[in-house]
């Protein structure tokens, strides 16, 4: 569940920063999907690190 939102944050935050660098939409669509795997990946990290350690 945490992973998804996080990826949902980062489609937002990458869809905005190529909006800001006035990308096409195509260059819009590029950056949400990066960030949104970035964002996906750190999370997946730290909910295992989470749970290796607290469960």
């Amino acid at each position: 569940m945490i992973n998804l939102v996080m990826a949902l944050i980062g489609a937002f935050i990458g869809a905005r920063t190529a909006k800001k660098r006035k990308g096409s939409s195509l260059d819009v669509a590029f950056y949400a999907a990066g960030y949104s795997i970035a964002f996906a990946l750190v999370s997946l990290v730290i909910t295992l690190i989470i749970y290796r350690n607290f469960a």
